[in-house]
Order: C-alpha cells, then structure tokens, then sequence
C-alpha cells in the first residue's frame, strides 16, 4: 500500500475512533452500540498498519483483491448491525404494546372510579 493512502486511511480509522469515543463520552451513543463500532474502528486501524494481514486474509477467503475482502466484511458488519437493530425494534415493539396494554387498563379503572365518585356526589 502506498505510504500516502496508508496515512489516510489512519486517519480515517484514528477519526473513527475519536468520534465514536467522543459520542459515548457526550452521551449520544450508549455503550451497548458503542463496542461494536470501536471493534470495527481498531480492525481497521491493524489491517491498515499491517497490511499483510488483510492480504492474507485475502488469501484465506479466495477472494482477488484486498479491497474485494474488505467490501466483503463490510457487508458482513452491516448485515450484524442489522440483524442487532431488528432485535432491538422487535423487543421495543413488544414493550410498547405491553405498555400500551396496561395504560389501557389503567384507564378503564381511572374512568370506573371517577363514575364511582360522580355516583356517591349525585347520592349526597
């Protein structure tokens, strides 16, 4: 790789990782999200600095080019968070409707006690 596209691209993956750790730090992204993107954030910074890494896992995959390998992986990362943002969408899908369900509920005796007073005010 030349020197020059190796330095951009540790800045790019040194950027990365400031921002994300920047986000966490103001509280824009949790935690949760936040480990996944500095995973990604390192590997690229160590396929970045040694190159030969991502050749051999070029290699080890059959794929043709080193850039054929990380398209590849890139696909696999979003397909992961994805898949992670289903789950989450699915589990606040059902929690809501948990929610929607007891407010429900909670309604229904709020209004069967107020009639409850109406009726004792109307007896006095």
């Amino acid at each position: 790789m030349p020197l020059r596209q190796k330095i951009f691209a540790i800045m790019i993956a040194l950027g990365l990782l400031v921002v994300i750790i920047d986000l966490v730090r103001r509280k824009k992204l949790k935690e949760e999200y936040s480990f996944l993107w500095i995973l990604t954030g390192a590997v690229i910074l160590i396929m970045v600095i040694w190159y030969d890494i991502l050749t051999a896992l070029t290699r080890l995959i059959g794929a043709v080019l080193p850039t054929s390998t990380l398209f590849f992986f890139s696909i696999v990362f979003i397909m992961m968070i994805l898949l992670h943002f289903s789950i989450k969408v699915s589990t606040l899908t059902e929690q809501v409707k948990i929610l929607l369900q007891e407010l429900s509920i909670l309604r229904t005796e709020v209004k069967k006690e107020e009639q409850k007073d109406d009726r004792v005010e109307k007896s006095d």
